[in-house]
C-alpha cells in the first residue's frame, strides 16, 4: 500500500454549499456564502443519451434492491438520488476506481456524455407538474437538488468543479470540516431538512464527519403529489394485512373502483396509479400468496419491463393499505458487493478532484421517507457521500393488497425510477 496520509470524502445525498472561493478557480458568488465555478449550468442539453442513462439507472436500481432486500423489514430508497450523488463523485474518479464505479452503477456512457445526460434528465424531471392546476388545489411538487461541501483550505481542481456546475447545478460551500466537524455536520443536516420539507432529518449521524473529512457531496429529492383519482376517505375501512410469518395486523385499507393500468403474470399482479398531470405514477406489484420472496428476488430489468409495458387500462377494484415509514442505510457494504470496492479503499484514485492522491470514500449515507394516503403520496430522500483524505366493462379485476408488496414511483415518459421499495408490514 502506498505510504500516504489519507483523508475521506463523505457522499451524502443532500445539497451542499460553500462559503469561500478556491485558489486558482474563477468563481461567481450567488449568495454571500455560496461559491461556484464560473461555469453556468448548461441549459437545454442534448437528451439523446437519456434512454441509455435511464436503462443503466434502472439496472442499478434493481441490483441495489437485490442487495438491500430484507424480507423482515419495510424497504424504501431513491435509486435516482443515489445514482446522481455517486455520478458527481464519479466525475473525479480515474483508472480502476472509475472502471469499478461505472460497472457497479451501470454507467454505460463515457464521462463526457454521462454528465450531460444526467443534466438533461434532471431538467426533464424539473418540468414535471408545470401544467398541473395548483390554483385549483391540485398537489404536485418534484424537486431534485445537488451541492458540495468542501474543506475551506483544501484545493479542488477547477475542471472537477466545472463538470458539477455545468451538469448538476452544484455549488461548493466551504466549511471548516476539519476544525468544526460536528458543527459542519449539523449545517449540512439542516440544509437537507430544508430541501426535503423537513422529512429527512439527521442524514449524517454523529461521528460521520471528523478531522479527516475533506468533501461531502449531497443530493436531495422531494416529491409530493395527489392521485389523479383520489381514494374516498369514507371508503377506507380497517382490514387485515397478512404478514410473511403467517400472522396479520389490522391497518386502514383504502378502496376504489377505477379504470387503471393492470397486468398479471406468473405469480403476480400489478396496477398503476397515476398522479395528477399523468406524468408520474406509482406501480404496485402484488405477488401471489407465498410468492413474495420469489418475485422480489427475481425482479430484474426484463421482468420490470414486462410489468410496465404490459399495463393496460382495466376496470379494477383495488384495496390498498395506507402506510408511512422512514428507511435509512449506510451503503458502503452494498456498493462493495456490487463491485466498487476500490473507491472505499486507500488505493482509490480520485485524482480528478484534486492533485493530491489521497481521497477515498468513507461512507455513503441514505435516508428516505414515504407516506401514502387517500389523497396521494409524499416521498423524500437524501444521499451523502463522504470522502476522507485519501478519501373492461366486464367484472373488474380484484386487486386486494393485503399481503407484502413491491412498489415504485417512476416518470411515465422516460421510465426513470425515482423511488423503489417494498412493504412487508404497513403497521411498522
Amino acid at each position: 500500500m502506498k505510504n500516504r496520509t489519507f483523508r475521506w470524502l463523505l457522499l451524502a445525498l443532500a445539497l451542499g454549499v460553500m462559503v469561500a472561493p478556491l485558489a486558482g478557480c474563477a468563481v461567481g458568488v450567488a449568495k454571500a456564502d455560496v461559491v461556484k465555478s464560473d461555469k453556468a449550468r448548461l441549459q437545454s442539453p442534448d437528451a439523446a443519451d437519456v434512454p441509455d442513462l435511464v436503462a443503466g439507472n434502472t439496472q442499478f436500481a434493481l441490483d441495489l434492491y437485490g442487495v438491500l432486500y430484507d424480507k423482515g423489514a419495510n424497504l424504501f430508497c431513491s435509486p435516482y438520488s443515489i445514482s446522481q450523488a455517486l455520478a458527481m463523485t464519479y466525475a473525479g474518479a480515474k483508472g480502476a476506481t472509475a472502471q469499478e464505479m461505472a460497472q457497479a452503477l451501470a454507467f454505460t456512457l463515457p464521462q463526457e456524455r454521462l454528465h450531460p445526460a444526467f443534466n438533461a434528465l434532471d431538467q426533464v424531471l424539473a418540468s414535471r407538474g408545470a401544467n398541473v392546476a395548483k390554483d385549483q388545489g391540485e398537489r404536485f411538487s418534484l424537486h431534485v437538488t445537488n451541492a458540495l461541501w468542501g474543506q475551506q483550505d483544501y484545493a479542488f481542481l477547477p475542471a472537477f468543479l466545472d463538470v458539477l456546475a455545468e451538469n448538476y447545478g452544484a455549488g461548493l460551500r466551504l466549511l471548516d470540516l476539519k476544525g468544526a466537524s460536528d458543527a459542519s455536520r449539523q449545517t449540512i443536516n439542516r440544509w437537507v431538512e430544508e430541501q426535503t420539507a423537513e422529512k429527512i432529518k439527521d442524514l449524517l449521524p454523529e461521528g460521520s464527519i471528523d478531522s479527516l473529512t475533506r468533501l461531502v457531496l449531497t443530493n436531495a429529492i422531494y416529491f409530493n403529489a395527489g392521485w389523479k383519482n383520489p381514494f374516498q376517505a369514507q371508503a377506507t375501512q380497517e382490514g387485515a394485512f397478512h404478514l410473511l410469518d403467517g400472522s396479520s395486523v389490522t391497518v386502514p385499507m383504502m378502496r376504489q373502483g377505477e379504470r387503471m393500468g393492470y397486468v398479471a403474470g406468473q405469480g403476480w399482479q400489478a396496477v398503476e396509479l397515476p398522479y395528477v398531470g399523468d406524468e408520474l405514477s406509482m406501480v404496485v406489484v402484488l405477488p401471489a400468496e407465498g410468492q413474495f420472496e420469489a418475485v422480489a428476488r427475481g425482479l430484474d430489468a426484463a421482468t420490470l419491463a414486462t410489468m410496465t409495458q404490459g399495463l393496460k387500462p382495466t376496470d379494477v377494484a383495488l384495496a390498498l393499505p395506507r402506510f408511512k415509514f422512514e428507511a435509512k442505510a449506510e451503503l458502503k457494504e452494498a456498493l462493495v458487493k456490487l463491485g466498487m470496492a476500490q473507491a472505499f479503499s486507500q488505493d482509490a484514485d480520485f485524482s480528478g478532484m484534486t492533485e493530491r492522491p489521497e481521497l477515498y470514500i468513507d461512507q455513503v449515507y441514505h435516508k428516505a421517507f414515504v407516506a401514502v394516503d387517500e389523497k396521494g403520496t409524499e416521498a423524500a430522500a437524501a444521499t451523502a457521500v463522504a470522502m476522507r483524505v485519501t478519501a373492461a366493462p366486464a367484472e373488474p379485476k380484484q386487486v386486494r393488497v393485503d399481503r407484502p408488496f413491491i412498489f415504485l414511483i417512476r416518470d411515465a415518459e422516460t421510465g426513470a425510477i425515482l423511488f423503489l421499495g417494498h412493504v412487508v408490514n404497513p403497521a411498522q
